[in-house]
């Protein structure tokens, strides 16, 4: 059994049943992605569209693909025919886009909503408040290509369990929040490869993990 194998079959055994597992194969060859699939895995996680695309030409068209990285609204159409979760939108200029790409496919992809909830500055993401303005405006409600299905975080880079801690109850606090009045909204994507036990104790249903599955990412990629 490979080590990839390995590290699949040890996940599924550990994962609770209500967490979603998507593998991020980003810079990851397509062999190694093949590898996982005949392992069962069929959720792929990648940061880049392009390679993202070419990946999805190549491979079984039963996978699902998420794009897990901060997306370029010129660069939406390039993914719209195929991607079917989309993490990291923080803003109505970018969901307008992603509906109107999908449209164009006679699609509805789903979107995360990215809340910051790290302390660094370079993250990406809405406020609390300004997520809760999004969901309430009008002009939400006629973007019926897309389906907000969930929130998205990333924690601080930091071995401190503590912070990741605060970090994770925060958001899962407000997801709690808004899935009250937005009944779509199911999905609370947070925790990866150093982090998603801390993550599922604070209440998450989808992970993305990646260097515990296919080992240390090659960035000369």
């Amino acid at each position: 059994m490979s080590s990839i194998e390995k590290n699949l079959q040890y996940l599924h055994t550990i994962l609770p049943k209500d967490v979603t597992l998507v593998a991020v194969s980003k810079t990851k060859p397509v062999s190694d992605i093949m590898e996982a699939y005949q392992s069962g895995q069929r959720i792929f996680g990648e940061n880049k569209i392009q390679e993202m695309t070419h990946k999805w030409e190549e491979l079984p068209n039963d996978i699902q693909w998420h794009m897990i990285g901060h997306v370029q609204t010129n660069k939406v159409k390039y993914m719209a025919p195929y991607v079917h979760t989309i993490h990291a939108v923080d803003s109505y200029k970018l969901l307008k886009e992603i509906n109107k790409q999908a449209k164009k496919h006679n699609r509805v992809i789903n979107c995360l909503l990215q809340i910051k909830i790290a302390t660094e500055e370079n993250k990406y993401g809405l406020s609390q408040a300004d997520a809760l303005q999004l969901l309430a405006a009008e002009e939400i409600k006629d973007l019926s290509n897309i389906s907000i299905t969930g929130l998205m975080g990333m924690a601080t880079f930091t071995e401190n369990e503590e912070q990741l801690n605060s970090e994770f109850k925060k958001i899962s606090a407000f997801f709690e929040k808004v899935k009250i009045n937005t009944p779509s909204i199911k999905t609370l994507s947070i925790g990866m490869s150093g982090d998603y036990k801390i993550a599922i104790q604070c209440g998450s249903t989808m992970v993305r993990i990646g260097s515990a599955i296919f080992g240390v990412r090659n960035y000369s990629h």
